[in-house]
């Protein structure tokens, strides 16, 4: 059997040596236009910063080294520009000599990947106007930097690359200034969240724009200007793009392979397209979201590896299926980790799903343990079932491996109190003996068993109706507080319980949430009708500082690492 693969990196090298291991004898063609067959991409923004010093590092594989170990004929600096799905041969450009050839298959698989979107404005062709998806992009602005004195760089973009190149340009001394279309960072991320890391941006000394577009970058003597809505203008040194990517599926779609979403190749579960012998993997793909299982096109490394390995083993008769992404990613942001899987708020109501979701602030190791800090953890679950659907963790330490477990809780498609029993590793430099895991499953659990009435503050109402408790103690009190809010500290609620009216709803609220729920335990069984409101005023205080910083560009305080 003969296989021709289209594209390497995640999806296409992948694939190839899962078929080597299946077959020793099959012969294997891999065609990447690129001068680099398998590479990190997610390390590109770490190499401009420094982080990463060896270029080579920044290389899994070489022709050489696939070819040495699996016998896989590679060729890089071509291009396959046509399928001719009838006669089962594609044709191949070689950029190095400028001929074109032909070459048959059996299987074809394509692993195109995705290409970085460029909008159509003056000036987009600049030298010093860039983008980052290739090594040779990596190189590219890695030479700029080292040959021209950047002091001030633009990023259009809030996305993953976008931050991360924002982190690294200012590791690097350059003043860096983000412009993102949307009014918040990070799509994966609901806003309350997003605000979170919003204000962490700023205080690390980076202006960030939200709500903001380029519309045209113009050349006025040896300065760059970036020029945005209403006509304001930013000086700069370099500009880099990263609005997002898009599916680079041309070639499938002038050889008739279906395309879904945002031009995404269309495939199955064995990763086969609409047209015979022809499957699709990686970033081109369309896939089905895990939880809801609508089509969807989500961008990973790790969707793209599973997917090369499934359609590799299809194609030598084992029939295994993708069931599917969830999304799961993480991201460091100078100190910051930034972590998401499954779905988010905006997800969940599009499809329609009846959820809830709770927002704990949990230290990421026993508290009485040195250099514990701080993380915020808000998971949707399913309000009838309990089932877990999506989490999203803001720290800066821990968060990954708490991440994790929520993937997995997701997989196995567990509910809130399968997290509660969840035998996790503890330690009091790693944890503490309830993990923020079994926490989140505790305060879940508490919802779902009518233990206690929960609200969000995009829902308080502060009106003749109702009350708003403040049970912190008198030194938080004084540091800030919700507007008209009565205090009366946890500990004094028994003693003070005639001075609440019986007759008003009471919205109950302390800095975490844990307080403000024993409050609410005190007050229901008294009589009180009562709501505790989720995530605290930790919550609300980051909320209503991203409007202000947003509104007069003050720098707010973030998240306290302590």
């Amino acid at each position: 059997m003969k296989v021709v693969i289209v594209g390497g990196v995640a999806g296409g090298a992948t694939a190839a040596a899962r078929l080597r291991r299946l077959d020793e004898k099959m012969e294997i063609i891999m065609v990447e236009r690129s001068g680099y067959i398998s590479y990190a991409n997610c390390g590109l923004p770490y190499y401009i910063g420094g982080s990463i010093t060896d270029k080579k590092a920044l290389t899994l594989q070489t022709p050489e080294s696939f070819y040495n170990r699996f016998r896989i004929d590679v060729r890089v600096h071509q291009e396959v520009t046509k399928i001719n799905a009838l006669e089962k041969k594609v044709t191949i450009h070689n950029f190095e000599d400028h001929t074109t050839y032909q070459e048959s298959y059996d299987k074809l698989i394509l692993s195109p990947g995705a290409k970085a979107v460029l909008p159509p404005i003056t000036g987009i062709a600049l030298e010093n106007v860039f983008t980052l998806r290739t090594v040779e992009d990596t190189f590219k602005i890695d030479d700029y930097l080292k040959e021209h004195e950047v002091k001030k760089a633009v990023v259009v973009g809030a996305g993953f690359i976008g931050l991360e190149m924002a982190e690294n340009l200012k590791e690097k001394g350059i003043d860096v200034t983000i412009v993102q279309l949307m009014d918040q960072i990070l799509t994966p991320l609901d806003k309350d969240m997003a605000a979170i890391v919003q204000n962490y941006i700023k205080n690390q000394g980076i202006e960030l724009l939200l709500g903001t577009s380029l519309t045209k970058i113009l050349k006025k003597e040896n300065e760059t200007i970036a020029v945005l809505d209403h006509q304001k203008e930013i000086a700069c040194d370099m500009i880099l793009m990263a609005v997002g990517v898009q599916p680079d599926s041309q070639l499938a779609k002038t050889a008739g392979i279906d395309l879904g979403i945002k031009g995404a190749i269309k495939v199955n579960a064995h990763m086969q397209t609409n047209i015979d012998d022809i499957y699709a993997v990686g970033d081109a793909v369309e896939v089905k979201h895990f939880i809801t299982q609508t089509d969807s096109l989500i961008s990973l490394a790790g969707p793209a590896n599973k997917q090369g390995r499934i359609a590799a083993d299809h194609i030598c008769g084992i029939d295994r299926l993708y069931k599917g992404s969830q999304g799961s990613s993480i991201l460091k942001l100078f100190d910051m980790h930034i972590a998401t899987t499954g779905l988010n708020e905006k997800e969940a109501q599009t499809a329609k799903i009846d959820y809830d979701y709770v927002i704990i602030t949990s230290s990421s190791h026993a508290a009485y343990y040195p250099n514990a800090k701080n993380m915020y953890l808000k998971v949707l679950f399913d309000k009838k079932a309990g089932t877990i659907l999506g989490g999203q963790i803001i720290g800066y330490d821990g968060v990954d491996k708490r991440i994790d477990v929520l993937a997995t809780a997701i997989r196995a498609k567990m509910t809130a109190y399968d997290l509660t029993e969840l035998d996790l590793a503890y330690a009091p430099p790693f944890s503490s003996a309830k993990d923020p895991i079994n926490m989140v499953g505790f305060v879940i659990e508490n919802i779902l068993t009518d233990k206690v009435k929960q609200m969000h503050w995009s829902d308080i109402k502060d009106d003749e109706k109702t009350i708003i408790l403040d049970t912190r103690t008198i030194l938080e009190y004084q540091r800030g507080h919700f507007p008209n809010a009565l205090h009366i500290p946890l500990d004094e609620l028994r003693d003070r319980l005639s001075e609440i009216d019986r007759d008003k709803g009471i919205q109950v609220y302390c800095q975490s949430g844990l307080r403000s729920y024993l409050a609410c335990r005190i007050l229901s069984q008294n009589g009180y009708i009562c709501k505790n409101i989720a995530g605290g005023y930790g919550i609300y205080q980051h909320i209503e500082e991203n409007k202000v910083m947003q509104s007069a560009g003050m720098r707010p305080c973030g998240i306290d690492e302590k």
